[in-house]
């Protein structure tokens, strides 16, 4: 199983590139952001599928990127393709929208619909790893945990409270301040 490729880029396509290691060229499918940012040369994490009809390669910059495809590939029916359209958006948009439950974002995938966008969620909300989350939601998530759930089960959307929460004043903390926060603003 081919799980890292170092090599001369010969052709780029519309959906990857043709990579020279030694004397073979390997058709290796790519993200369009790193399609675009390849040169000359490439080095690249690879997942290897094989199908009783195809043997294909999707590569990756970082070891990172490709444990989160392989995350999204082992949902129920998101493929290969798909998991690549998914890692077409900025990644730590997605991982934030799945983390949060925002599934609005998900959908504006190319190929996602609201069913598999909550599937994605429930699968992946308490499995990844979010090393730089966008500002928008920064800290919310682990400093008004209680407050969050709270107003969830008074049947307020995630979302909705993480978007009103979002420019809360640094000084109010307890649980109690930041409902009232929500409840005055939202």
């Amino acid at each position: 199983m081919i799980a890292y490729l170092k090599g001369k880029i010969i052709k780029k396509t519309p959906r990857g590139a043709i990579i020279q290691t030694g004397d073979i060229g390997y058709m290796v499918f790519l993200t369009q952001n790193l399609l675009g940012n390849l040169t000359d040369s490439a080095e690249l994490f690879i997942h290897h599928q094989v199908k009783e009809d195809a043997s294909d390669l999707y590569g990756f910059q970082n070891y990172e990127q490709l444990e989160f495809f392989n995350q999204l590939i082992n949902i129920s029916g998101i493929g290969p393709r798909l998991a690549l359209d998914i890692l077409n958006a900025p990644e730590e948009q997605i991982k934030s929208a799945i983390i949060n439950g925002d599934d609005a974002f998900i959908c504006k995938i190319p190929g996602i619909g609201k069913k598999t966008a909550q599937r994605i969620i429930i699968e992946l909300k308490d499995k990844l790893e979010v090393t730089n989350l966008d500002r928008e939601y920064q800290g919310i998530k682990d400093i008004n945990n209680e407050a969050i759930e709270a107003l969830t089960k008074l049947g307020y959307q995630r979302k909705e409270i993480l978007n009103t929460l979002k420019d809360i004043p640094s000084e109010i903390t307890k649980t109690e301040e930041i409902i009232t926060y929500f409840l005055k603003y939202a």
